[in-house]
């Protein structure tokens, strides 16, 4: 196995070379060139492909595991930035321009699942996260609305930056914390007692105390500060370690304690990470124009999560 690569891996503290974060491949593997904003990289393991969003251009791009081959996956597609899967493999997606999350139907058809907030358009949803119980949460900062590059300009009818709960029986949209000024990636931890939501313009990732009820959360307490760049969309894998997309400051890994430990320098800015391939093992990193990977003897959570006894 490839000992660590100075150029690659930037050791911050021993955990990140005793865990063997560092210990996969010795360089970026480039899967395509020509975004003008690469973002939301999502693994789809039953077809054993990679959809991600190029914001601008409002498409969905779609990458084959087993030829390389690159094509568009749908476009228009409402300018869509962060997607993931629900507990039946359906596609969930963000769609800034449209201020809407949706999902893909295996049959192709596309379902709303959540456009408004007590009667009100939501901002541009940014990136979601499914829990087992099949609920979709996810974060509606003001980015896509800010201007016309990555949606379309518009005032909030809202007047906050919030995340939000989809009921899996109701479809009820419920507002689950607030407080933010630019939420943007959210994921839960392995064992779905705590999410976590990063925030790009206060420059943190609070963590959050989900209750019994699998509906409210507590806490909010800030996990991480970003010293370098500002973060984006963040992954666990199943050690437990946060890996966060710093725009700017590469990927970031960080010790269930919230130390930083590590980092995995990538050309340009890096706005979003996915954990990916048959394995798992396989990162996936959106940056500036260009999708990148990266096998390392890291595992990621699974890409489907799984229902719990219960849920």
């Amino acid at each position: 196995m490839p000992g660590e690569q100075p150029h690659l891996y930037e050791t911050l503290d021993e955990r990140f070379r005793t865990g063997r974060c560092q210990a996969g491949d010795s360089r970026l593997e480039t899967l395509y060139e020509g975004c003008r904003w690469a973002e939301g990289p999502v693994y789809v393991p039953a077809g054993r492909y990679l959809l991600w969003s190029d914001i601008p251009n409002d498409r969905l791009l779609r990458w084959d595991e087993t030829t390389g081959a690159v094509g568009v996956f749908r476009s228009p597609a409402g300018y869509p930035n962060g997607s993931t899967l629900d507990v039946q493999g359906r596609l969930i997606t963000c769609e800034q321009g449209n201020r809407r999350v949706t999902r893909t139907e295996h049959d192709g058809s596309v379902t709303v699942i959540a456009e408004q907030f007590r009667g009100k358009r939501l901002n541009s949803p940014n990136d979601a996260a499914v829990r087992s119980d099949g609920s979709v949460w996810f974060s509606d900062p003001e980015f896509g609305i800010a201007t016309d590059y990555e949606g379309h300009r518009a005032e909030s009818e809202i007047g906050a930056r919030n995340v939000y709960r989809v009921d899996p029986a109701s479809g009820e949209v419920r507002l689950v914390a607030d407080g933010f000024q630019g939420p943007n990636g959210l994921v839960f931890s392995p064992d779905e007692r705590r999410l976590y939501v990063s925030d790009s313009v206060a420059n943190h990732i609070r963590v959050f105390d989900v209750q019994e009820d699998g509906i409210s959360l507590s806490g909010g307490e800030v996990f991480a500060a970003c010293a370098q760049g500002n973060f984006d969309n963040i992954r666990f894998d199943d050690q437990g370690r946060l890996w966060a997309a710093a725009l700017d400051g590469g990927v970031h890994c960080y010790d269930p304690d919230g130390t930083l430990i590590g980092r995995i320098l990538v050309p340009g800015t890096v706005a979003n990470v996915r954990f990916g391939g048959a394995r798992r093992n396989r990162l996936f990193i959106a940056a500036d124009t260009t999708l990148y990977s990266l096998m390392m003897s890291v595992t990621g959570t699974p890409a489907v999560p799984v229902t719990r006894s219960g849920a």
